[in-house]
């Protein structure tokens, strides 16, 4: 089922997603990879303040290509997203709402997933130049000295993805994969 959604992501749109659902976002999103995840989880065990609330905001694991003439920015395809695993419990319980990645995840990142009331999408990997269309603006907001891997703040229109890892922790690569065996 399509669903167009407006960010940030609120608990009740949240728990009324299911896995297998085409979302399509329109809002703000934030962009956090491996290098940008580290900073920040060792900020919040310092107890120092993070470059973005995690309350209801979705964090698109995506470092982007350089941006041609007039666009906003390059390339912007997924990163895979088992490479936050082991930060993301703690930003899921923090507040964050929604990532965006590709590829499996974690029994720890799902247990926080129903735990949070949270959701996993996935983007299209390889369709990273189809998907920057859907981004309006691109601003750094964090860690510039990462480069591609420094956490931006996307303003994005009608961004297709779909649930992967719903609130209830139903998980489309597990029931996908069930439902191909058996036919």
């Amino acid at each position: 089922m399509d669903k167009h959604i407006l960010l940030p992501l609120a608990d009740e749109e949240a728990a009324g997603l299911q896995a297998g659902d085409y979302v399509y976002l329109t809002g703000i999103i934030y962009t956090a990879r491996d290098a940008a995840h580290k900073r920040m989880y060792e900020a919040w065990e310092k107890k120092e303040q993070l470059p973005l609330d995690m309350k209801n905001n979705v964090i698109y694991y995506m470092g982007p290509s350089p941006a041609r003439t007039g666009r906003p920015i390059g390339s912007a395809g997924p990163t895979t997203a088992s490479r936050m695993d082991k930060y993301t419990p703690a930003l899921l319980d923090m507040g964050l709402k929604g990532m965006i990645g590709k590829g499996r995840r974690s029994e720890a990142v799902k247990e926080a997933i129903v735990r949070n009331g949270a959701v996993y999408f996935a983007a299209v990997g390889g369709a990273g130049a189809l998907l920057s269309r859907a981004i309006i603006s691109s601003e750094v907001i964090a860690y510039d000295d990462l480069g591609t891997e420094a956490v931006r703040k996307l303003e994005v229109k009608d961004f297709p993805v779909i649930v992967v890892i719903d609130a209830e922790g139903n998980d489309l690569y597990e029931t996908a994969a069930c439902r191909y065996c058996k036919e």
